[in-house]
């Protein structure tokens, strides 16, 4: 039985794990290797940081108009570091901009969740939900925008111990493309 990566990222998102039944012929499934833990992934993003983000404005028209913000991003372990508070301050053409994330980390299944509220609009979004894998960091969730349905995935990747990136990006055909929306490059200013 095969399921659309669409379906597959549904399932994902809802933290749903299905139990398909057998098809006449198929093998017993394989223990499965265990999953590792995770907890600490995160834990490069605890700090102040710089950072420079470029917002586009319509991502899924394919149109590049954009704005730039400048500020600083602050990170703290909450809960003896099973979650963290980031707390995001900048400045672009339309003034001062805040923004607040909650990580949450999912002991049970190994993956994290990410939260954001806009202050000017005081609506917590849909968690992302994923996990970290060769130093990259992916988690997805189901949304909408502009009244359509989409799917949103965030990306950390070029993780050092004084800089990061993190791209936002939209799909509105199921994850076959995606489109930029938020991106984000961070460098330490402290500890």
């Amino acid at each position: 039985m095969k399921f659309s990566k669409y379906v597959a990222a549904c399932i994902l998102i809802g933290g749903i794990s299905p139990t398909l039944p057998a098809a006449a012929g198929d093998e017993p499934a394989q223990p499965s290797k265990p999953m590792r833990d995770g907890r600490h992934d995160f834990d490069f993003n605890i700090g102040v940081w710089k950072t420079h983000i470029k917002r586009v404005l319509d991502p899924l028209s394919g149109s590049t108009n954009s704005i730039e913000l400048n500020g600083t991003v602050t990170v703290r372990k909450v809960w003896d570091g099973r979650a963290q508070l980031e707390e995001i301050e900048t400045v672009g053409p339309n003034g001062h901009w805040e923004g607040l994330t909650l990580f949450l980390h999912n002991p049970l299944a190994h993956q994290w969740s990410q939260s954001f509220v806009n202050s000017k609009v005081g609506v917590l979004s849909p968690p992302l939900i994923g996990a970290f894998k060769d130093g990259r960091g992916e988690l997805f969730a189901a949304d909408t925008f502009n009244d359509r349905s989409i799917l949103v995935s965030g990306v950390w990747s070029d993780i050092t111990p004084n800089s990061h990136h993190f791209e936002e990006s939209y799909s509105d055909d199921g994850g076959k493309t995606w489109a930029p929306a938020f991106i984000a490059n961070l460098t330490r200013e402290k500890p």
